[in-house]
């Protein structure tokens, strides 16, 4: 469903709601789930989806660490990986 780009794009989330009595009516197991996942917690995906804070460095930070970290797994000890993240482009 397109609108939900949109709404994500444009912080329509006052509209969730209502996108969410849709996707769920439309019978699709994979959309349903995604509906019932989002509802419980609809406060959150609300906000997330109104306001213009969002954890996305945070969350790429966490990432680029964890894949250092994978790609030395076993291999490294601490001082070497955190030589690793601290470098990491």
């Amino acid at each position: 469903m397109r609108t939900f780009a949109e709404m994500m794009t444009e912080r329509r989330g006052h509209d969730l709601a209502d996108w969410l009595g849709r996707a769920e009516s439309t019978g699709f197991p994979s959309l349903t789930s995604l509906a019932r996942g989002l509802r419980q917690d609809f406060d959150a995906v609300t906000a997330g989806l109104t306001m213009e804070w969002n954890s996305g460095r945070v969350e790429g930070n966490v990432n680029r660490v964890k894949r250092v970290k994978r790609h030395g797994y076993g291999r490294v000890g601490f001082d070497l990986l955190r030589l690793q993240i601290l470098h990491a482009d």
